[in-house]
């Protein structure tokens, strides 16, 4: 490859495609449909992204079913419409496929609010501790984890380990301590949060319930505890939209980033979906960083595949174990995708 290739490629790298426009009158899911065929690759897509990601995406969920679909797939190439901690883990468990992220950018409060090097000394305070994370995480942490876990198994991860051992849990201290009040066990919570579920605003959801006095409020576990309170069920995204589909209600207050809605109203179009508003004069709580990734992002990185993750083989190997223990745990305890 020459240099000027080398150097446009590095760009690209680095940038996330920032200055590269689009021909408008390109059929783009067209375009990401054919080179899907081409690449041999599949598109996964968290379900707080855009709806037009969701639709073109090959699998849609959670952070559990995502990291069962990419450690399941036989493509060549990912390309994970999610955030960076979601990429990485699709890399640690395909080390020798290629991983790609439609805008570099796209991180994570929670994540950034557990640097690897401070939880390190923190760690070393409890030695003898287990200490499990929250898949929303960076690479480096899940090297200092021994379990890794979602809010789909978290309580079966944290309900794993002999009642004689310490834990140590990073880096959510919401879902950390709807964790203790579920299984009973106590446990050292790192001091992070998920910015989307902590500007929740207890006084505009009580409001609306009084309003809907027939709508059932439901909350993702990373809210706070007064908000869980409140709340009439408590899951991850993919619990919260089976709950949606089972339940007879018609009518639901909805914690937790809002794009999760547009499954909930193609599964039960004849139902009622109310996002719960947040502190700010926003009416809904999207997720800055999830909506970084579009369409047209989405159709470069399948095109040039780029921006790509990677990883340094130490991290890979150390941070993989946490993960393919949570599997393992996963599979004992049934979950499926």
């Amino acid at each position: 490859m020459n240099l000027v290739l080398e150097t446009a490629k590095d760009n690209l790298q680095s940038m996330g495609f920032l200055d590269i426009h689009v021909d408008p009158s390109l059929d783009l899911i067209e375009e990401i449909n054919k080179l899907k065929k081409e690449k041999n690759a599949i598109v996964l897509a968290h379900y707080y992204q855009e709806s037009e990601i969701q639709d073109v995406a090959d699998y849609i969920g959670d952070s559990l079913g995502l990291a069962q679909k990419a450690e399941s797939t036989d493509a060549d190439i990912i390309v994970f419409a999610g955030v960076h901690f979601m990429a990485e883990t699709a890399k640690m468990l395909n080390p020798d496929k290629k991983v790609v992220l439609p805008d570099l950018k796209a991180g994570c409060s929670l994540s950034d609010s557990c640097p690897a090097p401070i939880f390190s000394k923190f760690k070393e305070k409890y030695p003898d501790h287990v200490v499990v994370s929250y898949i929303n995480c960076t690479a480096e942490l899940k090297t200092l984890t021994d379990i890794c876990c979602t809010s789909s198994n978290a309580e079966a991860v944290v309900n794993s380990i002999p009642k004689d051992k310490g834990i140590i849990f990073a880096p959510d201290k919401n879902l950390g301590a709807w964790l203790i009040k579920k299984t009973g066990r106590d446990m050292i919570l790192w001091n992070g949060s998920c910015m989307v579920h902590e500007i929740f605003s207890n006084e505009k959801i009580t409001k609306l319930m009084t309003r809907h006095p027939e709508a059932k409020f439901i909350a993702h576990p990373e809210c706070e505890d007064h908000i869980l309170a409140k709340a009439d069920f408590i899951g991850s995204t993919s619990q919260l939209l089976k709950y949606t589909k089972e339940n007879e209600a018609n009518t639901f207050i909805v914690a937790t980033e809002p794009g999760i809605i547009y499954q909930m109203e193609k599964a039960s179009p004849d139902k009622t979906f109310i996002p719960a508003p947040p502190t700010t004069n926003c009416a809904c709580n999207e997720c800055p960083h999830m909506k970084r990734n579009t369409l047209e992002k989405l159709y470069l990185s399948l095109k040039y595949e780029l921006p790509e993750i990677i990883l340094e083989p130490r991290v890979i190997e150390q941070g993989k174990k946490c993960i393919d223990t949570m599997m393992e745990i996963s599979r004992e305890a049934g979950f499926k995708m």
